[in-house]
């Protein structure tokens, strides 16, 4: 069995940022890999490409540099919002917020969730990066695909892997 259309694969791998010597991003192992449901729109395309055709037991080591991924950093995603908007607590509570690096959630009026990461701040305005975190990151990969399967009927309907104790991942409002 191969990688492709409609079969649930599972992973491990190491996600390096840059290449094969870079920041470790995220590792999957063997006792906590990854799984997936191929065909499931729900990862990049290009990642799941890279890992099509491919066997159980066959290792991968590939790039994805950020057009591939997430996209180079939008400078008009870098927006300074109103301090006033984090004032809401107390000043500690303000001081856990208010960390450079420090990842966070706004709402806007319909209740969209936005979620950016805190660059700097002064007495009025906060500056926030609404880039995706990976963005402008060059993704390196390598693993060794663990297992392969026919997705079962459920999978096929939802488009992503079900456990036998339930849903593993995302949940993207199918019932």
């Amino acid at each position: 069995m191969i990688v492709e259309e409609h079969n649930v694969v599972t992973l491990s791998y190491e996600l390096r940022s840059g290449g094969p010597e870079g920041e470790i991003m995220e590792i999957m192992n063997v006792h906590y890999p990854f799984k997936f449901f191929c065909g499931g729109e729900q990862l990049l395309p290009a990642f799941e490409e890279q890992l099509r055709g491919l066997g159980e037991g066959d290792a991968f080591e590939f790039v994805l540099p950020p057009n591939l991924a997430y996209g180079e950093v939008d400078p008009e995603q870098i927006l300074e919002v109103p301090r006033a908007l984090f004032d809401e607590g107390d000043e500690a509570s303000l001081e856990n917020v208010l960390v450079e690096g420090n990842f966070i959630v706004l709402s806007d009026e319909e209740g969209e969730d936005f979620h950016g990461k805190i660059i700097s701040w002064d007495e009025d305005q906060v500056k926030v990066d609404f880039n995706h975190a990976m963005a402008g990151k060059t993704l390196h990969f390598k693993g060794v695909v663990l297992n392969i399967r026919k997705a079962t009927v459920d999978e096929l309907i939802r488009k992503q892997v079900v456990e036998e104790d339930g849903v593993r991942g995302w949940d993207w409002g199918v019932n």
